[in-house]
């Protein structure tokens, strides 16, 4: 079975602003060393795809830095592996700038020239933030066997107030998983809803054919403009995912992920499959290092680290240094970042690169994380 992938890196980037000044959303650290961008692309490699578009818009520098030629994926290759698609929209008969793209129709018509040029019979489109560990081959053999136009994949979620936003979509299906409703999720939406969670798979031809249609009549909204008006006349599918899966769209569901890793059933479903395994970017590093009185409970420590004081509760990064004295608690402390002595952090999220000097006390919560920016000095 011939398969392309999709991958869209930078859609949501309005929604965490404050990481994606300076990169794209797609891009944003998670984990102790991965990339948001590693689990849609580890997916895919997983399930034998080899030819991979990933559209961007601009802050798109760190991206293309962390997959350089894409031979940490096995990507490498004369045919197909990683392909970049530019920040431009292409219409039925020529083609526009565009730094940004505002919806997902926009986004998907920028991929039109990937799409035409694709070999392969099928199309998996997956968002940049969404992780998960999911068998795509899985899902595109039942998208083949009930020959679906579109598939989309959801999960069932006990849903509270504020945790979905206006770029959620609700999906409801009949007794044969066949798409009934599609319909954007309301803040203050409460109990067991089936939450898109934007993996979509459709027939190459069947997506160049749309996007064609949408970009010749000025469609912008993939559900009011392209779906619902042919929801009763497409064969429209929806599979329900199992497994552990996340959106990051805002700080506080970056902060709230970033300490489910800490529960070892979620690390075993996200990473412990050895048919499936969770690639990125090697660095070599050396082990971290626990200095005489060091103290480390229920944390997710990466490699390369220096830990002199106490660690509770907390994600820590390559290279991360907890000074003599310090106590930290609650914390996600990316790449590089210093704390020197005596200092008190609960509550944090430092950026890359972040220096933090003696005997400072920073707190937040985790409703609203204290959030310092990449390469500050407090």
């Amino acid at each position: 079975m011939n398969i392309a992938g999709l991958i869209l890196s930078n859609l949501h980037r309005n929604r965490l602003p404050e990481m994606t000044r300076r990169r794209s959303l797609s891009s944003v650290p998670f984990g102790g060393r991965y990339r948001l961008i590693d689990f849609p692309l580890s997916n895919m490699v997983n399930a034998g795809i080899t030819n991979i578009g990933i559209a961007t818009d601009f802050n798109y520098k760190s991206l293309l830095d962390h997959i350089g030629t894409g031979k940490d994926w096995d990507l490498a290759r004369r045919s197909g592996g990683i392909r970049i698609l530019p920040p431009y929209f292409s219409g039925a008969d020529h083609i526009h700038y565009q730094q940004s793209y505002s919806t997902r129709l926009t986004a998907m018509m920028a991929t039109l020239d990937f799409v035409r040029r694709c070999p392969e019979d099928y199309i998996v489109l997956c968002d940049g933030n969404v992780i998960c560990n999911m068998d795509l081959t899985a899902l595109v053999e039942q998208h083949v066997a009930k020959e679906a136009d579109i598939t989309f994949v959801a999960k069932k979620m006990d849903v509270t107030a504020g945790m979905l936003n206006e770029d959620d979509i609700l999906i409801e299906s009949d007794e044969n998983g066949r798409l009934t409703s599609y319909a954007r999720a309301l803040p203050h939406e409460v109990g067991e809803k089936n939450v898109m969670i934007n993996v979509i798979v459709m027939r190459t031809t069947f997506m160049r054919n749309m996007l064609e249609n949408a970009a010749a009549h000025g469609a912008t909204s993939f559900g009011d403009d392209i779906l619902r008006p042919n929801l009763k006349r497409w064969k429209v599918y929806v599979s329900y995912f199992e497994g552990w899966c996340a959106h990051i769209d805002s700080m506080e569901s970056y902060f709230n992920r970033s300490m489910e890793l800490l529960d070892p059933e979620v690390r075993a479903d996200l990473f412990g499959r050895e048919d499936r395994p969770i690639l990125t970017k090697v660095r070599n590093s050396a082990p971290t290092k626990y200095a005489p009185g060091a103290k480390v409970s229920d944390s997710l420590v990466a490699d390369g680290c220096v830990i002199e004081g106490t660690v509770e509760n907390c994600v820590l990064f390559r290279g991360v240094r907890i000074g003599k004295g310090t106590v930290v608690r609650n914390c996600v402390l990316m790449q590089d970042t210093y704390t020197g002595s005596n200092v008190t952090l609960q509550g944090v999220i430092a950026d890359k690169n972040v220096t933090i000097r003696d005997g400072r006390l920073l707190a937040g919560h985790e409703t609203l994380p204290f959030y310092i920016d990449k390469g500050a000095s407090v």
